[in-house]
C-alpha cells in the first residue's frame, strides 16, 4: 500500500511537470524544449519569494503564472509565430520549434545562472510529516499532489465545458478548418502557448518545496514531460495525468523492490512499450 500512495504523490508531481507541456504541444502545437527551464524558473521565483520575503509558494504561484504567461504570450508572438507561418506541414513546424525551443532553453539557463547563479537551491516548505495508513509521508507532497489534481481538473472542464476552451481543442484538430467557422487561430495558439507555461511555472513553484533544483536541471523535466504527454496522448488532459501516475507507481515500485537505479530504465521501458500498443497514447485518438 505504501507503494502505491508514494507512486501517488510522486504521479503528482510529474503530472504538474507535464500538464503545461501537453497544452503547448497538443494544443498550440508547438515542440517546446525550453519547458523545464520554465518550470526551473518557477521554482526559482517561489525560492526567491520565499528567502526574501518569507511569501508561501502556494502564493508565489499566483505571481509567477502570470508573469510566465505573459513571456510565454511574447515568446509566440515575436519568435514562434513567423515559424507557424511560414510551416508548408506539421512535420516542418515541428522541426523548426524544436530547434528554436532547444536555442531558447540554452538562453533561459544563462539568464537564469546570472540572475541567480550555477549552485543547487532548496528550501523548507511544509516539510511537516503527515501519517497516512500508518506510513509517513511530507506534506509538502501532499499539498502538490493535491494542486495537481486541481489544475488538471480545472484545465480538462475549462478545455471541454467552455466557449475558449473549445476553440482551443478545435484549433489542435485542425487550424485551417478552425479559421473558416471564425475562430482567430493566431490568438487562440498564442493564448494556449502561454498557458501552458503559466501552468508549468505554478508546478515549478509548487515542486521546488520538496525538490532540489538548479538552472540546468530543466532538461529532465523536459524529457520527462515529453515521455509523460506521448504515453498518455498529445493533447489529452486525462491521459497526462493517468500517464503520470502511471509513471510515478511503476518508479516507486521497481526503487522499493528492486534497485533505485533502474528506476529510469523501467520508465523508458514503458513509454517503448505504449509506443509500440497504442503509438496514439493511452487516451490519444489515431491519426488517419
Amino acid at each position: 500500500m505504501d507503494i502505491i500512495f508514494t507512486g501517488l504523490l510522486l504521479g503528482g508531481t510529474y503530472a504538474l511537470i507535464a500538464l503545461g507541456l501537453n497544452l503547448q504541444y497538443g494544443m498550440a502545437r508547438i515542440m517546446n524544449l525550453a519547458n523545464g527551464e520554465t518550470l526551473v524558473a518557477g521554482g526559482f521565483g517561489a525560492y526567491w519569494f520565499w528567502t526574501g520575503a518569507q511569501l508561501s509558494p502556494l502564493l508565489t504561484v499566483f505571481v509567477v503564472a502570470p508573469l510566465a504567461f505573459a513571456v510565454n504570450w511574447l515568446i509566440y508572438v515575436v519568435i514562434l509565430r513567423p515559424l507557424v507561418k511560414r510551416a508548408k506541414s506539421r512535420g516542418q513546424l515541428e522541426v523548426d520549434t524544436i530547434l528554436t525551443t532547444f536555442g531558447l532553453s540554452f538562453m533561459a539557463v544563462g539568464i537564469m545562472i546570472a540572475l541567480f547563479g550555477g549552485d543547487y537551491f532548496s528550501y523548507s516548505y511544509l516539510a511537516t510529516p503527515v501519517r497516512f495508513i500508518g506510513e509517513t509521508y511530507g506534506l509538502n507532497r501532499v499539498v502538490a499532489f493535491a494542486s495537481a489534481v486541481l489544475i488538471g481538473g480545472a484545465l480538462w472542464l475549462w478545455l471541454y465545458r467552455s466557449k475558449a476552451g473549445m476553440a482551443v481543442r478545435a484549433i489542435a484538430v485542425s487550424p485551417e478548418s478552425a479559421r473558416l467557422v471564425g475562430i482567430n487561430v493566431p490568438r487562440i495558439s498564442a493564448m494556449a502557448f502561454a498557458l501552458g507555461g503559466a501552468v508549468t511555472a505554478a508546478g515549478g513553484a509548487l515542486v521546488s518545496t520538496f525538490l532540489t533544483l538548479d538552472a540546468s536541471t530543466g532538461v529532465m523535466f523536459t524529457l520527462k514531460a515529453l515521455i509523460i504527454v506521448i504515453m498518455g496522448g498529445v493533447g489529452d488532459i486525462r491521459g497526462t495525468v493517468v500517464a503520470a501516475v502511471l509513471l510515478g507507481i511503476l518508479e516507486t515500485f521497481v526503487a522499493t523492490l528492486i534497485d533505485p537505479g533502474l528506476t529510469l530504465a523501467a520508465a523508458y521501458l514503458l513509454f517503448v512499450v505504449i509506443l509500440l500498443v497504442r503509438p496514439q497514447g493511452l487516451f490519444g485518438r489515431s491519426q488517419t
